[in-house]
């Protein structure tokens, strides 16, 4: 509505100004105070201003709202400088007044002069120390309670397990122990040498027999896996740290050329990254490996990748345990590529993993689940002749299987000699008896 000017306006243009704002104001409204303002909309403004003196009108021009945005911002402060201009600002001129307005200043003198020692107001006294109470004094933490003449009466006569009993219903826990708690609320009697001041005692530990060493020889062992033995079905070297890295590296070898291992367990053993060429070249090339547990050890976590790397190219695995590594977090990034590796394998049934993220904890039981329910079907259809029946237990959601790989559900659909009915009906059935737990492990069942 107001053109931007630079130069700054004259009293009778901001009364001219000030003056259509107001009647644009008034306009909008229709009233003031109660009176119709239509009769004024044909007054001349420029005449009425003719007539005004130039105090007036400077009177006039200062009668603003400053918060009126119809004025220009300039013009919205009543206050009007009448100094004029002194240039453009000089920072070192400007400290050297101040300063110099300082020195000359002089100070104001004071109304009561300073005496030294004398104080002046309230003194400020300290409260008193809180009385100490004597902890011989009996009554100290006694309770005054008024009760009926009937209350004192029975409980007067009432005995101490009455009195306990009571307490626990009412839930005053604070004047008995556990042992007296737990006796009332199981109806038991009150626990022999334990009173109202009596101390609750632990329950006694119960040590447990120290586990035996591993007596497992691995230069044996190297020498059976090396040999094929048919009969070497098992290999359990946990808790062997002694191992060198030449018999790791033996070890290993002889394990990709073996066609009779199924279960591997070197949990605590020292395996680092620096084992994991061997041990993956080593897993690439055996089809026979069902579980391998390599807990408790300092894989980093791009080891435990390259590890289930290395699973993905025989599907020949069931069940693997990578916890509990030196390096605990796995981190997302990680967790995802794990994810991904496990969507992808076919055979897995057991993972021991912790996983950090709801997502990757999802997704990897989703998956174990549809492989469990593949190889059910697998089971009851028939084709799994080579070896007996899958031990099932549905106690803390856990499997043990000891048959080999299974062939895809695809394979299923298109074998020969198979009616589909019965192929739905089989499918149907596994999808029904079991479900899934996720947790820190994952684990389908």
């Amino acid at each position: 509505m107001f053109a931007h000017v630079d130069r700054p306006l004259g009293v009778k243009e901001r009364v001219v100004i000030l003056s259509n704002t107001r009647r644009i104001t008034e306009m909008t409204s229709g009233k003031l105070f109660g009176k119709d303002l239509t009769e004024y909309d044909e007054v001349d403004v420029d005449a009425l201003l003719e007539q005004l003196s130039p105090e007036e009108l400077e009177l006039l021009a200062g009668d603003v709202d400053p918060d009126d945005s119809l004025v220009p911002p300039s013009e919205r402060c009543g206050y009007k400088c009448e100094k004029e201009s002194t240039g453009p600002l000089d920072r070192k001129q400007l400290i050297d007044h101040i300063n110099e307005q300082a020195i000359n200043e002089p100070d104001r003198p004071e109304l009561v002069p300073y005496v030294p020692g004398t104080v002046r107001g309230k003194k400020w006294v300290p409260p008193p120390p809180p009385v100490s109470e004597d902890p011989d004094d009996p009554t100290i933490d006694q309770v005054e309670v008024d009760l009926d003449e009937e209350f004192n009466s029975v409980l007067e006569i009432a005995t101490e397990d009455e009195i306990v009993d009571l307490a626990a219903i009412l839930g005053f826990h604070s004047m008995m122990n556990q042992d007296q708690y737990h006796a009332s609320l199981l109806n038991k009697g009150r626990p022999v040498g334990v009173g109202w001041g009596g101390i609750t005692k632990a329950t006694k530990f119960k040590p447990l027999p120290a586990e035996p060493p591993n007596d497992t020889d691995p230069e044996e062992s190297i020498k059976r896996l090396k040999s094929d033995d048919a009969k070497f079905k098992e290999l359990n070297l946990n808790n062997i740290r002694k191992m060198t890295d030449e018999q790791l590296g033996r070890l290993f070898g002889a394990l990709g050329s073996n066609s009779h291992l199924e279960t591997l367990s070197m949990a605590n053993t020292g395996l680092s990254d620096r084992h994991l060429d061997a041990l993956t070249s080593a897993l690439a090339q055996n089809n026979t490996l069902r579980t391998l547990n390599l807990e408790t050890n300092n894989i980093t976590p791009p080891g435990v990748v390259r590890v289930m790397e290395a699973l993905n190219k025989m599907h020949s695995v069931e069940e693997v345990r990578l916890a509990n590594q030196q390096q605990g977090v796995l981190g997302n990034k990680i967790e995802m590529q794990l994810t991904n590796l496990i969507e992808e394998n076919n055979t897995l049934l057991r993972v021991g993993i912790h996983f950090e993220f709801n997502d990757a904890r999802n997704r990897v039981s989703r998956q174990l689940q549809k492989n469990l329910d593949t190889f059910l079907a697998e089971v009851r259809i028939g084709l799994k002749t080579r070896r007996p029946r899958p031990v099932v237990s549905t106690e803390g959601a856990s499997l043990s299987f000891t048959v080999p790989a299974r062939i895809k559900q695809q394979q299923l659909q298109d074998s020969p000699g198979i009616p589909p009915e019965d192929l739905d009906s089989t499918l149907s059935d596994s999808e029904d008896g079991f479900s899934s737990d996720e947790g820190d492990e994952v684990a389908a069942a």
